[in-house]
């Protein structure tokens, strides 16, 4: 992307433009690979969503967490298709404001989204913990509570780094080294002070990082002290499958953001480059992997899904 023109300082009204490379064949395959990862991830998580919607077996708490989970398609909607658009029409510019809120959504979605897996694990904990008391607690009206909590929490997190970047200045160069507008590759071409903003990104990913997971970890604890005195075998593993598909998701998503955070050798400007590798795994593989990983042991979403589709067979014989 590219912010502006080379002069000797560059506005914040100008614009940017996304650096890719230079061969064509390359754009090719990117843009088939990142159109169909986007089409899946999109149809997938849309199809859960419908899903909950529509199937009065899917009414639980649950499966509530994984519809606004499912949601988080917005990240990768906010990025995808304008990368698309720039290979497919060489169209590379994108203005500063346009920008901005690119990196504000993206951030958002991005924040919130280790809050709710936080309050997904929660919900697992009275579920497995407490499940006299779990339709008590984890009523309706909790759940509305958590997930406003999740979203308003993401928007504190991003907004102290971002309301800092605004005031960056660029100068020589406009040209950002990333498949989108993000925080690590404005900072990386801006000719301001960015070490106060440099830290303030890295102490807010890091304390989001260590309170989300510190509540995760604490969570699976009890889960698993509670599952281990079961009496039963087939009930211990069945309460082990429930769990093991989120405890994938945690794996994923927190295992990139920890690689890329709490890397103690490398600089924000000098991670640029992993990080490209690393938004592309997170904005077109991980969307499509997160709606695989829920619905492949899942009966009762097999079961909401199969059950259209056998009266849409039986109708058309008809």
């Amino acid at each position: 992307m590219q912010i502006g023109q080379k002069t000797s300082v560059i506005k914040n009204s100008t614009v940017t433009t996304f650096s890719g490379t230079d061969d064509p064949e390359l754009c090719k395959l990117i843009f088939i690979f990142l159109f169909l990862t986007y089409t899946l991830s999109l149809s997938g998580n849309l199809t859960i969503i419908i899903l909950t919607f529509v199937d009065p077996h899917l009414k639980t708490p649950m499966y509530f967490f994984l519809k606004n989970f499912s949601l988080e398609i917005s990240f990768t909607s906010a990025i995808t298709p304008r990368y698309l658009y720039s290979i497919a029409t060489g169209d590379n510019i994108i203005t500063y404001k346009a920008c901005i809120i690119q990196v504000f959504f993206t951030d958002l979605c991005r924040v919130s989204e280790f809050f709710l897996l936080t309050a997904m694990s929660y919900d697992y904990y009275v579920a497995i913990c407490k499940p006299l008391h779990y339709v008590i607690i984890m009523s309706k009206r909790v759940c509305g509570i958590l997930i406003i909590c999740c979203r308003m929490a993401g928007l504190c997190v991003i907004i102290p780094p971002l309301s800092l970047g605004l005031n960056l200045k660029f100068c020589d160069s406009n040209m950002i080294h990333h498949f989108a507008c993000d925080a690590f590759p404005l900072v990386k071409i801006s000719c301001s002070d960015t070490w106060f903003v440099e830290w303030t990104v890295i102490i807010c990913a890091v304390l989001t990082l260590n309170m989300t997971l510190t509540c995760v970890v604490l969570s699976y604890a009890y889960i698993i002290k509670t599952i281990f005195r079961f009496p039963s075998v087939q009930q211990r593993k069945k309460a082990f499958l429930t769990c093991s598909s989120h405890m994938i998701v945690i794996s994923i998503t927190y295992g990139t953001c920890i690689f890329i955070y709490m890397n103690p050798t490398t600089s924000v400007k000098e991670s640029v480059a992993i990080n490209k590798g690393v938004t592309v795994f997170t904005t077109s593989i991980a969307p499509v992997l997160n709606p695989f990983i829920y619905t492949l042991r899942n009966r009762q979403i097999k079961q909401a899904f199969n059950n259209p589709v056998k009266r849409t067979v039986i109708f058309s014989r008809k």
